[in-house]
Formats: structure tokens, sequence, C-alpha cells
């Protein structure tokens, strides 16, 4: 402490002599947590940045230096976000600070010159303010001037654990301007900073402007061998500042380095401010180049119209097609959400159809809640053509169906749902006059709780009104009332007696109109159909589970199964309209299904017996070996099932599936349904995945796939059998799958896959990926082809090709180039 007896200043209050060494400061001295506001820079006594400047916080400047020795700095490139990490000092502190709370302090020596009325704080300072903390070796604070003065080794530690560091910092104008000198950062997300120098001002609507000057900024590690390289990427700009007022910051003289060289400039850069949540503006530019759009630019514009819904527009100007746009809306409400995608553009003649004109689309999707029961939504998928969605990169199929629809649930046991369904057929060979609209489509559905018995009761209602210009127009309406019952004997056996009853009531129009009449447009010939009919089935099913342990193997099942069902025989049904049983395959997953078909328009009758027998090996590690094998028996040879289904004979074809992972790098899994007297093959759906952990590659894994199916009724490939006349023939699918993914030394990744179909002796498509990750950095490169035709023209359709390579900054944002 200093002895002399201080000299009091008229009017001055009165003061200790000797001040303890802990004090409590009130009132604007609780500003010493300065460096909580948010800053942006402004040239302020700009001085050259040094290496000494950061100390251990990480920071390496190159050596080249700009004009007056000052060096360049850093900003984000056009479009770019703005690094969350990097830019926090910019903003207003993550947490809240109460900005009336007291600052506690401690320092090694406090002194007051009651001469110049000045309080010095000097050794250890080290002052705290909620769980902010600010540590100078001398603080002063003029109780004239009202002007605070932090210097040596100031450092502010944010709650968040970001450390900010200065050299000095003077506060001042009731310590609402702040000024800091060799201002250095170790920020989250790995983010450092430094700047020359940084001011805050409050201008005289109340907002904050802030200045920072010659900025640099990174999130990369440095390099261990040499840590005075320079890192990966960093920012520099000669000025960042962040507009209170306006919510925005502003970069000058912008400039992206890798590896210490210069790569990428701009001598003006805009962004909102992190402090607010969306602002409208232009987001970051993209290019590309393709074989139907040439060379293009995509400017996407952002516009946030409210705190629930935006808008993003993206025009596409290109060399060799009329400019496009696209827009993507979101919106998020208090009671739902919706999001609405669409374009338009225009198709010049060069793509595998030569169609020409304008084209687009909409995609469009919501889900609203309407109360604690109800909920509504819809999903609409609308396009000119197939061609022009290939051409654009867009997805989607030769038909797209759209729906509208309310759910109802009542507990988990109740529910309800009120829908309507369209399709839009893309295919030039569909005849857009025979596709069904549905309009209701009503379903309820109640599952009783369990009886006194432990049987559980299901009972369903369901109306359907299915409607074309051309071919049969259907009204249905039916219940379905099902039983289930559980029983154990005592030697561990499982039974289960099911039954189920069905009634349903037809009313449709333009039944089995013949193919003559329909490629005449005509529903000429067709037959009205009014019939209300019922079916009951019944059934018993056994199963019995044996098991025994492997001892150190694990343990061992195998379990029989048989199901006896039965009830009225229901003939082909041929008289009845099929809108919903066309899709049909028989595999392991239905063998033990009451009614194997999928729909309503078509119930199972008779007398059958299924069986099956399953076998398993659990190991102790946790892997496995599971199979199973079945087939079932009809009592009687009715035509109830199509040819090739598998189940039109009395003997249905043997279905099996296999399940191998003993290990977590080897699985493997088949499902097959072979003929029930040749075993020939029907059906093969088998893939297989290997790690490479016994070779020592942990990171990488081998996957194949193949598949062979029979053609089905909604199986068929289309043939020109004359000029503009088309007709389906079936189709048998077999197809080969290959793939390999792999990660080298932690940062580098890769990935290769294609199919190939064998019954056309093609390839599919096929693709590769590799990439580039560490802590500051992604580069990646994707490339995929789609050697799809179209079925008309037999011509590739458009963009089957496509490349896209990205850059990724990481706390800063990322660029992509794409090539179709």
């Amino acid at each position: 402490m200093n002895d002399a007896a201080p000299r009091k200043r008229p009017g001055a209050p009165p003061v200790p002599r000797n001040l303890p060494r802990r004090a409590r400061l009130l009132g604007g001295a609780a500003a010493l947590a300065l460096l909580a506001q948010p800053w942006a820079t402004r040239p302020v006594a700009a001085q050259p940045l040094r290496q000494s400047d950061f100390g251990n916080t990480g920071i390496v400047l190159p050596g080249t230096a700009g004009a007056g020795g000052v060096p360049q700095v850093t900003a984000p490139p056009p479009g770019a976000a703005p690094p969350a990490a990097g830019l926090s000092i910019l903003r207003a502190g993550g947490t809240p600070v109460d900005r009336d709370a007291p600052v506690t302090f401690t320092a090694n020596e406090v002194e007051y010159d009651q001469n110049e009325n000045r309080v010095t704080a000097s050794g250890a300072v080290e002052a705290w303010q909620g769980e902010r903390i600010l540590r100078a070796d001398r603080f002063t604070y003029d109780r004239d001037t009202g002007i605070a003065t932090a210097e040596g080794n100031v450092q502010l530690l944010e709650p968040d654990g970001q450390v900010i560091f200065a050299e000095r910092a003077v506060l001042q104008g009731g310590m609402r301007d702040t000024v800091v000198e060799g201002l250095r950062g170790l920020l989250a997300q790995n983010g450092r900073l430094a700047a020359n120098g940084a001011r805050r001002r409050t201008t005289e609507s109340g907002a904050v402007v802030s200045d920072l000057s010659r900025v640099v900024y990174s999130s990369c590690d440095l390099c261990a061998e040499n840590p005075e390289a320079p890192p990966l990427w960093q920012l520099r700009s000669r000025l960042a500042t962040q507009d209170g007022e306006d919510k925005r910051i502003r970069f000058r003289d912008a400039t992206v380095e890798f590896d210490g060289i210069p790569s990428f400039y701009t001598p003006y850069l805009s962004m909102p401010d992190p402090s607010t949540p969306r602002a409208s503006g232009f987001l970051s530019p993209s290019f590309g180049q393709t074989r139907y759009l040439g060379a293009f630019t995509e400017i996407p514009y952002y516009w946030a119209i409210d705190e629930q819904s935006d808008l993003t527009v993206t025009p596409i100007i290109a060399t060799q097609a009329p400019p496009s746009a696209f827009a993507n809306y979101r919106g998020r409400y208090n009671f739902g959400t919706m999001t609405i995608l669409g374009s338009v553009g225009q198709l010049t003649g060069k793509e595998s159809s030569r169609e020409k004109g304008l084209g687009g689309h909409v995609f469009a999707r919501g889900l609203f809640t309407i109360d604690e029961n109800w909920q509504a939504g819809f999903n609409i998928n609308r396009a000119t053509s197939e061609t022009y969605l290939r051409a654009y990169r867009q997805p989607g199929t030769g038909v797209l169906s759209s729906t509208i629809y309310a759910d109802g649930f009542w507990g988990y046991n109740a529910y309800a749902r009120i829908s309507t369904l369209s399709f839009q057929s893309l295919r030039t060979q569909d005849v857009t006059a025979r596709i069904p609209f549905v309009l209701p489509n009503l379903y309820y559905e109640k599952v009783f709780n369990r009886d006194e018995l432990g049987g559980t009761l299901t009972a369903d209602a369901s109306a359907i009104n299915v409607y074309r210009d051309l071919g049969a127009k259907t009204r249905r309406a039916g219940t379905r009332l099902s039983y289930e019952l559980p029983r154990y004997d005592s030697l561990g056996g499982q039974w289960t007696f099911r039954s189920q009853a069905d009634l349903v009531g037809y009313n449709a129009e333009n039944v089995d109109v013949p193919a003559a009449a329909l490629l005449r447009g005509s529903n000429e010939g067709g037959q009205e159909v009014n019939t209300v009919r019922a079916n009951i089935r019944a059934a018993v099913d056994w199963r019995l589970p044996l098991v025994r342990s492997a001892g150190a193997y694990g343990q061992q099942l195998i379990e029989p199964r048989v199901q006896v069902v039965t009830g009225p025989s229901t003939g082909r049904q041929s008289n009845i309209p099929n809108e919903d049983s066309l899709d049909f395959e028989f595999t392991d997953a239905n063998l033990f299904a009451l009614n194997r078909f999928t729909g309503r328009d078509r119930l199972e009758g008779g007398t059958r017996v299924d069986a099956a027998m399953r076998g398993a090996w659990y190991f102790p590690s946790g892997g496995s070996v599971e199979g199973l094998v079945g087939r079932s028996f009809r009592a009687s040879d009715e035509r109830v099932f199509e040819a090739r289904s598998g189940l039109e004979k009395r003997a249905s074809d043997w279905v099996a599936r296999a399940t191998i992972a003993p290990t977590s790098w080897l699985d493997l899994t088949a499902r097959t349904r072979l003929d029930g007297e040749t075993l020939d093959r029907r059906m093969i759906d088998a893939s297989a995945g290997f790690g490479l952990a016994p070779i020592g590659l942990n990171t990488s894994r081998l996957t194949f796939g193949y598949l062979y199916e029979l053609p089905s009724p909604l199986r068929t490939e289309v043939q020109q059998t004359s000029p503009g006349v088309y007709a389906s023939a079936p189709r048998f699918i077999r197809e080969v799958y290959a793939g390999a993914s792999t990660r080298i030394a932690d940062r580098w990744r890769a990935s290769a896959f294609t199919r190939y179909d064998l019954e056309f002796n093609r390839a599919v498509s096929y693709g590769a990926t590799a990439a580039y990750e560490d802590e500051c950095f992604i580069f990646e490169g994707r490339f995929y082809r789609s050697l799809a035709e179209n079925p008309v023209t037999a011509r590739p359709y458009p963009s089957g090709t496509t490349l896209i390579l990205r850059v990724s900054l990481k706390t800063v944002g990322e660029f992509a180039g794409r090539a179709l």
C-alpha cells in the first residue's frame, strides 16, 4: 500500500486509508465483464500482429504481411454461414448476465489515489460477475472520468469454456463503449481468433455497433512438428463490423487461405448477425456442369417471412437451357408443419423422350393437429413428366401418388382414418382414363381388452369408393372380426386359437370390360355387380420350442410348428373387382396368415395345413444362426391363387429363410421360395456383409446381394408391338449387388457400389464416394450413374450421371459444385 497521506479533493466521498484485498464494486464497475459484450471490428490503433501475441493459444501467423506491415486477415467467402465459434466474440454472450449484479474481485494490491480520485488494483487481478471471470495484471478505475482500464495479460473466461485474451482494454462512456487492443481468443468448437483491436460503441438510438480490425480466424489444429506453419485454412478480413441496429455483420477485404496461400477473395461480404435466428438475403451460390444444362449457376434467395415460415427461391442460369427456378416453402406452426417444393423449367428436346416445352413439379406435404385425438395431413405430388423430374434431378417414379387424410387415435387400441387417394402416371404408355381415384377411403379399428379367458377381440370396419373413367368403378363396405386366444400345455407347447369373420358388400359397374372395348376407350360390355359375401376362418396353431444348453457355446433351439386352418371354400371370386389384392407374394412371412391375400377383395377359403420347422443357435457373444423351412397343404384343388404364386397347387412351394450372424463382422440373410415338386427356384433374396476385422481392417466392410423373382401381374416390361402400340410382357428379375466401404487412418473414408441386371446383361447403376475429414475441414466427392432407360424410346433418361464436390470449413460453412 502507498503510505503517503492522500489528499482529499473537495466534494470527493470519504475513502478508507487502507482498502481490503477483496472488495465489492457496485454500479458502473459491474461492466468489468466487458469482453462478454458483442464486438465486431473497426481499425483501432492498428499495430502489426506478432507471434508472441498469441502465447500458447495455438494461432500462428504466416510470415507475409499486408500493406503497412499489418498481415491480411480472413473472413468467410460469399454466402458462407458466419463461423459459429469464430464470431461468437461478436455477439452477446450465450449466457445472460445480470448487469446490476455486483462484481467481486481480488488483487495482490489495491491503491486509492485521492488526488486523482482513481482506484488501482494490481498483481493477479481477478474479477467475476456471475459465471464470467476477468483476469489482468493491472486494473484502474478513474472515478472522475468513469474510464476503467485493464492491462497486461487480460483474459476473459466465458461460461461456455471460451477464453479471450487481450493486451489492454479500456471502458468509457458510462461503461458503454469499449476499446480492446491485441485481441486473441480460444473459442467454442476449436475456434481460434486474433485481431489487432476491437471497439464497441453505442449509437444514439441505443444500438451497439462493434468493430474488429485485422481479424484472423481458424478452427484447425497446428502442425505438431512445425507449429510455426500456417493452419490448413484460415479466414482473414481487414475489418469486420457488427451492426446491432441492422442485425448484420459486414466484412471488408475478406480472404480465405489454404496452407497460407490466398485462395478466395471478396471485397465485401454481409451476413446476418448470429444473434438473429433468421434473416432474409442471398445464400451461398453453387456452380456446376451438366450435359443437359451446360454450365450453370444457382443463386438462392432466402426470405424469412415470419418466425414460423420461410421461403427459398433458387433461380438457375444455364448456358444450354432457358432459365428455370425452384422454390421451397417451409412452415412450422403451433398446430403442425408444412413443406412445399416446386419448380418451373423448360425442356429443350435433347432428352431421351425428345420432349419440348414448359415443365414443372410440386411436392407438398403437411401434418396438423386438430385436437388431442385427431390429426390431418396431406401429401401432394404432381409433375408434368418423368423426363422433367429426371432432367432436373428431382425424386420421382413412373407413377406419383397424392393423398389427403385425417387420423384419429384413442389410446393404444383404437384408430380411425379418413383419406382420399389419387395417382398420376408419367408413363406415356399408360391410359389416364384407367387410373383410379379413391374418395373416400374410410377405416376404423378397435382392439378390445383381454377377456376373462385371456383372449383378444379385434373389430374393424371399412368403406371405399374407387372411380375411373374407363374400367371398373367400385364401391365397397365391409367389416372384420378377429379373435385370438393363447394357451400353454404341460409339455411347454404353445397353442393359439384364432378365428376371423369377414362381411363385405359390393356395388360395382363396368366390371370385366372386354379388352377390345377398353382399347376403343369404351366401357361397352362391362358388368354390374351388386353382392354381399361372408367368410369365416378358424385355426389352431401349435408350436413346441425345445431348448438345450450347448455349454460354453450358448443355447440351441428346435421349434416345430403346425397350424390347421379351415373355412368354407371361396373359389376364384372372378366376378368381384380386385382393387387391393393384386400384389401378392408367398413367403415365410405370411405362411401362417389366415388370409394370405393383402386386401379384402380376395378372401382365402377351404381347409389347409401349414407346417414349418425352425432352428436356432444363440452364442454367448451375442451372435446367432437361425433358419426356418415350411410349406402349406390345401385339402381341395380349387383355383384361388394365380399361376406362379406358389400356392396354385394343393401342396405349396417350399419357403425358407436363414440368418447367419455368428460374429459382429459377418452376417448373411437369405429368403427363398422353391418349387414344391422340382425344387426349382421361384424366388431368392440374399444379402451378405463381411467385415475385414480378421485381417486387421476393422473399419472396412464388403456387402453383396442377389435377387431373383418370377414375373408377377404388377411387374411387366413394356414392349412396342407396332408404331404407337405398346404391350406388356412378363419380366423376370435377376440382379446382383456389390459394395465396399472403408476408413483409412481415421481421416479418409471411401465407398463404392454397383448393381448389375443379369437378365438384360447390363449395369443398372454404380457409384463411389471418397472423403477427407479432420477437426476443421471436410472434402468430399460423390459420383453416381444410373443407366435406367425410357421403356418407350429405349434411350437413357437425362441427368443419369451425378458428380458432386463438397468443401466444408467447419464453423464457417460449406461450398459445393456438381456435374450431371
